[in-house]
């Protein structure tokens, strides 16, 4: 299986496919929640390499006030000084085809507090009401929500 992601990176320009592999390590979680490499071009002369990062257009800013920090993560891993310059591509979070934003680094959602059983009691007796199976489960949340909220004060 290495032999294959190895092959493959190397044709969109990364030796070190680790990079791809391991953005999260390598960038830190708050980089690589906003952020993906999308491909390394090295300069005629070969004097350093340029490495491409994916990102929606609201992060970019961001991005930008850190690549110093990060050309320097990006060459640890390779060990020298590969990476010369760091260019950002921005997308819409919902681009086209090609162009989506897909980072898979990002938390996972937090955890469900426990419900109140009186409250769930009260909530599913008004929602048993509708018909609908998903109007009838989204009803129950939202006022499981409500009276959660309101008991809380």
């Amino acid at each position: 299986m290495n032999g294959q992601i190895k092959s493959v990176s190397q044709q969109r320009g990364f030796a070190v496919s680790r990079l791809l592999t391991h953005w999260e390590e390598i960038a830190g979680s708050d980089i690589a929640a906003i952020s993906r490499p999308v491909e390394v071009n090295y300069g005629k002369g070969a004097l350093g390499a340029t490495l491409c990062l994916l990102t929606t257009g609201s992060n970019a800013p961001l991005l930008e006030m850190q690549k110093v920090k990060l050309r320097e993560k990006v060459n640890a891993t390779y060990g020298y000084n590969a990476i010369s310059r760091i260019r950002i591509t921005q997308t819409h979070a919902r681009g086209f085809a090609e162009g989506q934003v897909d980072f898979v680094h990002r938390k996972g959602a937090a955890a469900v507090k426990a419900v109140d059983p009186e409250i769930a009691r009260e909530v599913n007796e008004h929602a048993a009401q509708v018909g609908d199976d998903g109007l009838r489960e989204a009803l129950a949340a939202l006022g499981q929500n409500v009276l959660s909220k309101h008991k809380r004060k």
